[in-house]
């Protein structure tokens, strides 16, 4: 079971609080970086609410 996996189990009926968590990291990182990596760090948090909110059964596109 990978890691991204083990994350949707976990968050699974608490996807807005994952998705708070995501936003929170990524500008976290943003501020620590100056926004020199914003539109790469935008990029990551899409992604990655994506990828978080597709149900298991579901395979990757």
């Amino acid at each position: 079971m990978s890691m991204l996996d083990k994350l949707k189990q976990m968050l699974k009926g608490h996807e807005e609080q994952g998705e708070k968590g995501i936003d929170k990291a990524g500008d976290a990182f943003d501020e620590r970086t100056e926004g020199k990596y914003g539109s790469q760090v935008d990029t990551a948090q899409d992604k990655l609410k994506e990828q978080l909110g597709r149900d298991q059964d579901q395979p990757p596109m």
